[in-house]
């Protein structure tokens, strides 16, 4: 009880927690509350890039497609892609982890050099060299920020493996006779979870920036996909005087990426008041 008081009087956290339930809503009842849910798929030429209005309160497309209805359909995707690849990209390097911090040789020095060589790689660069060679599509980009995710939460799982490998109930434990993987998965892993969950929390917010940006440069959602990555690349034609075109497209980018950064700071802080943002 007392760390959700602490949790309920940091507004940025508690911020971040309405953003973030906001997209979620978004994103499961959508279809249900898009003005237009079946147009957004469809051409209309003769209401093609409509400013705002009382019918199309974020204008219309180049196609005379609804900004709003793409916009909260966007959602659905960009949060699809956020748990996906976060959920692949933990399954990776969780075990290999626990493994490498809690052995010692060949194996574990092996797993943390091809981590080092991956976090060495700017993620975006390496994302976009596997979703070019993968091809365009929303299940590459997933791919491809998989394969190049894994490694933060591999460095993480390591760091605090050792650290508690290293206590009395791990040694107490070995002493009783417990198998290697007992240790890890019932008794290392619940204590190493706190930062696990801040760095993907985190994660899943720079995911929906990454997923944003292959898909503005054509190697991620393809259309008539609602994405928002995607809208923004379409609208570049038509700026300055479409403005709404990308304008609306690129704040829900900016809004839900904000969302879940501040979030995994609050949740940052509670797992550990050490690394406390500045107030």
């Amino acid at each position: 009880m007392l760390i959700l008081r602490k949790f309920a009087r940091d507004l940025p956290a508690m911020l971040g927690l309405g953003i973030v339930l906001v997209v979620v809503f978004l994103a499961i009842f959508g279809p249900w509350l898009a003005p237009y849910p079946q147009d957004a798929f469809q051409s209309h030429l003769l209401q093609r890039l409509k400013p705002p209005s009382a019918a199309f309160p974020f204008g219309t497309d180049n196609l005379g497609r609804d900004i709003l209805s793409r916009v909260i359909l966007g959602a659905r995707g960009a949060l699809k892609v956020a748990l996906a690849v976060v959920g692949a990209a933990m399954a990776i390097g969780v075990p290999l982890g626990l493994l490498a911090g809690y052995t010692r040789g060949f194996v574990s020095e092996l797993i943390m050099r091809v981590t080092d060589v991956f976090l060495a790689l700017p993620q975006l660069i390496l994302a976009l060299a596997l979703a070019q060679l993968l091809g365009a599509s929303t299940e590459s980009a997933m791919l491809a920020l998989a394969l190049t995710y894994w490694p933060y939460f591999t460095r993480i799982v390591q760091a605090e493996t050792r650290r508690l490998s290293a206590s009395l109930f791990v040694d107490a434990l070995q002493g009783l006779g417990a198998g290697t993987w007992r240790i890890l998965l019932l008794h290392i892993l619940p204590n190493a979870l706190s930062p696990v969950i801040v760095r993907a929390t985190i994660g899943l917010g720079f995911t929906i920036l990454v997923a944003a940006v292959l898909g503005f440069l054509g190697m991620g959602a393809t259309p008539p996909d609602p994405d928002w990555g995607l809208a923004v690349a379409q609208s570049r034609t038509y700026l300055p005087g479409a403005w709404w075109f990308a304008t609306f497209p690129g704040l829900a980018i900016l809004v839900a990426v904000l969302g879940f950064n501040l979030l995994g700071d609050g949740l940052r802080d509670i797992a550990d008041p050490r690394l406390r943002r500045s107030r």
